[in-house]
């Protein structure tokens, strides 16, 4: 077994024969082995043996801590830092109020499905549970928001618990995980055993990714039938990462393209097919269109009430396809004619490659006076 420590006089981690490591130790090197970059977060006593491992692999420049001056902006920042990269990101908190301090960025991350790791330290484990200073149940405080829980009981969990936190976080549909980690746990010492990303056996956690074949060929058998069709696009196509099939879908099937909020960016607004944002804060002509439409074909979206206003209003002449990777979101607002769960990007592949298969006719005119309209409404409501 071998193991990296750093060298103090050229701040370079070198490789030394070693059987034991700290957990925090582990923690910082399995991170590294996550491509992790970048940590916000603010330090604190229960998460100092973290802060001093950290130290080390900063110094070594493996990594970058950005010190926040509240950890609120911690969580903000890695859930803004996951946005913008498409990396999971990563915050540490200590115990009590710095974990309690990071919930509401936690939350932003949950309901907005954006990847994060959150990191909290923890009294030492003899103390849960004795209301010791500074002691929290975030574990339990975080549970309706998070997509999955750990405390860390034991350094030899270390490496199993931060490489399925990350295989959580990034997959399906994606959510922030919590790791609680106690203070001794951190200081505690065992055999390391590596894990490298993708070392998982979680056998009652497998997202569907493909899309019901029959569910495919309904949804086209409805396309085919609709006259005034209408793409509705969510944060499901950006997270993932469906912006080609996206555009080569409505191009094919020349259909008019809306967008919620989270889902500005999926698709080009200054193509001829947008329409823009939909809902209270949309634009007159993508609600005209939603409202006159006979065929909804919502991508990664989830019926936001933001979206809909009454939802027995909402697209009440329209035929519904509903394509989303978390199952408990189809169904749950609007009832579909056609539910797909998968992931966005293969079910659009599918679409695409069955269309080709059954020779579906595209012809450019198919839609073209349901075009017109909107753009009149363009005209007449800009």
């Amino acid at each position: 077994m071998v193991a990296s420590i750093p060298n103090p006089k050229t701040n370079f981690l070198k490789t030394v024969p070693s059987q034991r490591q700290t957990g925090a130790y582990i923690l910082m090197d399995s991170l590294k082995r996550h491509g992790v970059k970048h940590i916000f977060g603010y330090p604190g006593g229960a998460i100092l043996p973290i802060y001093d491992e950290l130290y080390r692999f900063e110094a070594a420049g493996e990594v970058e801590h950005i010190l926040v001056r509240h950890e609120q902006g911690a969580s903000h920042a890695a859930d803004g830092y996951a946005r913008a990269t498409g990396k999971v990101g990563v915050c540490f908190g200590t115990s009590g109020p710095g974990a309690t301090n990071l919930v509401t960025g936690i939350a932003n991350a949950h309901l907005d499905s954006v990847p994060m790791v959150v990191i909290t330290g923890q009294v030492g484990r003899a103390m849960i549970g004795s209301d010791a200073f500074q002691e929290i149940d975030i574990f339990g405080i975080t549970l309706p928001i998070v997509k999955h829980s750990y405390v860390v009981r034991s350094a030899a969990d270390m490496a199993r618990i931060v490489t399925e936190a990350f295989h959580l976080a990034s997959t399906g549909r994606p959510g922030p995980v919590l790791i609680d980690i106690p203070k001794d746990v951190g200081l505690e010492e065992c055999e390391y055993i590596p894990l490298e990303p993708g070392d998982v056996n979680l056998p009652g956690y497998r997202p569907t990714v493909k899309g019901n074949p029959r569910q495919i060929n309904a949804a086209l058998q409805l396309l085919e039938q609709s006259k005034n069709p209408l793409l509705y696009v969510g944060g499901g196509a950006i997270a993932a990462n469906a912006h080609a099939q996206v555009q080569e879908f409505a191009e094919r099937f020349q259909l008019p393209v809306t967008t919620t909020l989270m889902g500005i960016g999926a698709f080009d607004e200054n193509h001829p097919l947008s329409v823009g944002m939909l809902g209270m804060h949309g634009t007159a002509y993508a609600n005209f269109a939603v409202s006159e439409c006979d065929l909804l074909i919502a991508v990664g979206a989830r019926f936001d009430d933001r979206v809909t206003g009454k939802l027995d209003e909402f697209a009440s002449r329209a035929k519904v396809i509903h394509i989303d990777i978390d199952p408990a979101e189809v169904g749950k607002n609007k009832a579909p004619d056609v539910p797909i769960v998968g992931d966005v990007r293969h079910v659009l592949e599918q679409l695409l490659q069955r269309s080709r298969e059954l020779d579906y006719p595209t012809h450019p005119h198919a839609t073209q006076e349901w075009l017109n309209r909107i753009d009149h409404w363009r005209i007449d409501y800009p």
